[in-house]
């Protein structure tokens, strides 16, 4: 039987992997399938998020939407230092971290928790029931959940009123009350949400090793101190990087939640930069402003997200790429 010869210095194979451009040129014959498939995606993302980026000069200018922008006036920092002069920026700031802040403490606290009280779950057939039932109204609009709400958390005829009449509560305006209008929008954003983030912890609960349960069980140990001193402490890793890249959100309030359940009554502490934006931009015409304060937000939402990667790869060795 003849013997396969090995690979000389001259074939194209060894020449391609020598070479970087015909490497290249050779990975590219191989995997232009898979750059096709992407172009799509490409060319969506190129459309739709980096050409409307041409509008950031709106924010150096005086613009007017007849004049273009070659015609509008250019006012260079203005509308930055406008931003930080008009009474109710500071305010809009101070909304939006307050809110996004509670919003990502009780949006891991509550799927933490959950998740620790499935895994202690035996019948296989409630927990699938129960995790399904909390993960649906993650695929609600907020335009249906906020009619829902409307209707009932109405201080005239609400479901949740009529039920505190009964217990002989005055009814809570929870709409129309800065203080309640935080907490409903909290609450109702972590009902919604919760179930998601609970498919991360349950995934790194199931990495837990079986041995480590058995062992404290022969041991002595009750389930709660189970819970303590294995459950809780395999958890830490995924608590950690999910909190820290949740700082990349911090001035994320949600502008669908908070445009769909606000009102002039809430607008002093229910007002974010997002639902500001929109009502200075589109509703008043300060079009130049409006750049101004979402670029500012944009800037501030990246040095947050860099930031929040870096922790997160040095405090859990978590890194993207």
């Amino acid at each position: 039987m003849a013997m396969e010869q090995p690979l000389t210095t001259n074939t194209p194979v060894r020449q391609a992997i020598r070479n970087p451009r015909k490497r290249t040129r050779w990975n590219f014959k191989r995997t232009w399938p898979l750059h096709l498939m992407l172009l799509p995606a490409v060319l969506l993302t190129l459309l739709f998020a980096y050409v409307p980026m041409g509008g950031i000069i709106i924010a150096f200018q005086d613009f007017k939407p007849w004049l273009g922008f070659t015609g509008s006036k250019w006012v260079g920092w203005d509308n930055f230092r406008f931003m930080f002069e008009y009474p109710d920026s500071v305010q809009v700031i101070w909304n939006t971290v307050l809110i996004a802040s509670m919003k990502i403490v009780a949006g891991l606290v509550a799927p933490v928790v959950f998740a620790i009280l499935l895994n202690e779950v035996r019948n296989s057939t409630f927990k699938r029931f129960s995790q399904t039932l909390v993960y649906l109204p993650h695929f609600l609009s907020w335009v249906v959940l906020g009619g829902i709400l409307l209707d009932m958390l109405s201080p005239e005829g609400g479901l949740v009123n009529q039920v505190l009449a009964a217990a002989g509560i005055e009814p809570i305006f929870f709409l129309g009350d800065g203080d309640w209008f935080r907490v409903t929008v909290v609450i109702s954003d972590v009902w919604k949400e919760f179930g998601f983030g609970t498919i991360v912890f349950l995934a790194a609960l199931a990495g837990i090793n079986p041995a480590l349960y058995e062992a404290s069980e022969v041991d002595g140990a009750t389930r709660l101190k189970q819970t303590l001193h294995i459950t809780l402490p395999a958890l830490v890793p995924m608590i950690i990087v999910v909190g820290t890249l949740s700082l990349g959100n911090i001035l994320n309030a949600g502008f669908d939640q908070i445009f769909n359940l606000y009102n002039p009554l809430v607008y002093e502490k229910g007002d974010i930069i997002d639902t500001f934006v929109y009502r200075m931009g589109i509703l008043n015409g300060k079009m130049s402003f409006a750049t101004a304060v979402g670029l500012f937000k944009s800037f501030v939402a990246m040095f947050l997200v860099i930031t929040a990667y870096r922790m997160a790869y040095k405090i859990a060795n978590y890194r993207i790429f």
